[in-house]
């Protein structure tokens, strides 16, 4: 039976299977029933005193109350439900399938009914607004929706995931767009998004390109490969024309000696980019080892030994004032090839601990040259979040009289908070002289003793920092605005 039920008289119900919930997406939710209202039933079932339990509908009912809270819904507001008569049994199925069964919304759906609501003359602020989301989360969507209709039909059928639907977002240009899902629809290896930005952002390959070194001219060619050139072309400016084959030679050669690199120095795996560098979504979920520079051998000692003995020699040269022009130039010759070779010999590649090294990865990148390089940063699997029964951060949720339950913030939510601690460290150096002038010293002492592989003493950087959410700001936080100011 659908009754109006005022809702200062529903309280949670215990049966209600859903546990964890996600802040950001709870904010999303009370923006949406601020701005339409309540869309969808809550279902309830009969309790004591007058009370109704809920037992499908708990997060609209706690948006509500919040709503309530901020003066703009009424305690008593009127809220639509469907009552159950049947067991407590029932009622905990009904909760479980009310829960299991629902769909997120596909990408591809968001973007058409974004575009459709800016195109029926709505501001991308106000449906931000409207929906509780960021400005930039809704420009990412109206951006996929511009997408060629092939690229914007494989996201919507799950084809391609929203990573590299973004990717293929790179350039405007549909016609491209279209030539290069051709290319990887056809290839030999499943793409990520880093090969299909690269290929959208430029059509041909050149002879020089890393890739193309690293496969070679004659396997590419033999791979069925065209090459076009010019007149006056050369081995290294001469067009590779089929970058989606050259991406799956390259790709397929990196990956077999990041193996043969993960069984030689006995690591749980070693990760291949076709970058010179490794990207954030390819460490993205791991944490860095600890590790420290291989110790010397004897013999090792030993050259150190000669060379500062010989540093000491061509020294004395220069230092005589009575020395001869071709012997102090020997001499400064001399000593910068010991230099030059100390350093070599002091520049050790890092070891890990033996029970570390199990589980421990390394990432391989293609440097500019053409040849494959293990990064010297060891990596492993980030810890799993906290438990309720862990000491990790936790908040309380709830409301008055009910059943306190402790939940862990969100990632987004953990994201936003340090985003803000670093605004609050921020403004005490900034309106501290004293301070500011000692943290700079001591950096740059720091910086003149340390290691340069070692993890430095501290981390207070002056350039603009970089935050882990993009496009969050926090307005109203008393820090941000007073470091503003």
């Amino acid at each position: 039976m659908i009754k109006s039920i005022p809702l200062n008289k529903l309280v949670q119900s215990p049966r209600n299977v859903r546990r964890h919930n996600d802040p950001a997406a709870d904010a999303e939710l009370k923006a949406s029933i601020a701005a339409r209202g309540l869309l969808q039933n809550l279902i309830v079932r009969p309790a004591t005193k007058g009370k109704f339990e809920v037992e499908a509908g708990e997060r609209r009912r706690r948006a509500m109350l919040a709503l309530a809270e901020e003066k703009l819904l009424a305690r008593d507001h009127e809220v639509t439900c469907l009552v159950l008569e049947d067991s407590a049994e029932a009622a905990l199925e009904t909760s479980l399938a009310e829960n299991f069964h629902r769909l997120a919304m596909n990408p591809a759906d968001e973007a058409q009914a974004f575009a459709a609501l800016v195109s029926g003359g709505a501001a991308v602020e106000e449906v931000a607004r409207r929906f509780g989301l960021t400005v930039r989360f809704v420009e990412g969507r109206l951006r996929l929706a511009t997408l060629a209709p092939v690229v914007f039909e494989a996201l919507a059928s799950g084809q391609i995931t929203l990573d590299i639907a973004k990717a293929f977002g790179a350039t405007s240009d549909q016609d491209i767009q279209t030539r290069v899902f051709d290319q990887v629809s056809s290839g030999y290896y499943a793409p990520n998004p880093d090969s299909v930005r690269r290929m959208v952002l430029s059509g041909t390959v050149r002879g020089s390109d890393p890739r193309a070194r690293l496969v070679g001219r004659d396997a590419y060619i033999a791979a069925g490969g065209r090459i076009e050139r010019e007149l006056f072309d050369n081995d290294d400016s001469e067009s590779w024309v089929d970058v989606a084959l050259l991406e799956s030679l390259a790709a397929a050669k990196m990956e077999e000696q990041a193996k043969a690199l993960a069984a030689e120095q006995g690591l749980a795996w070693v990760k291949p980019t076709l970058d010179p560098y490794a990207s954030h979504d390819l460490v993205e979920g791991l944490v860095r080892l600890p590790a420290e520079p291989a110790p010397l051998t004897d013999a090792e000692l030993a050259r150190l030994d000669e060379l500062d003995a010989s540093y000491d020699e061509h020294a004395a040269i220069l230092e005589d004032e009575d020395s001869a022009e071709e012997a102090v130039a020997a001499a400064e010759a001399a000593i910068e090839a010991i230099e030059r070779e100390c350093q070599e010999i002091r520049a050790r590649p890092p070891v890990i601990a033996p029970e570390l090294k199990a589980e421990a990865g390394m990432v391989l990148v293609l440097s500019r040259d053409g040849t494959p390089v293990l990064q010297p940063v060891f990596y492993g699997e980030r810890q799993a979040e906290p438990t309720e029964a862990d000491d990790g951060i936790q908040v309380v949720a709830g409301e008055e009289g009910s059943d306190r339950r402790r939940t862990t913030l969100s990632k987004r939510l953990v994201d936003e908070l340090a985003m803000q601690r670093r605004d609050v460290l921020a403004l005490h150096v900034a309106s501290d002289p004293g301070l500011a002038l000692d943290i700079m010293v001591f950096t740059l002492a720091d910086a003149d003793t340390h290691d340069w592989r070692a993890r430095p003493s501290t981390t207070l950087r002056a350039p603009v920092p970089a935050g882990p959410i993009i496009g969050f700001e926090a307005k109203d936080a008393p820090a941000s605005s007073a470091l503003a100011e």
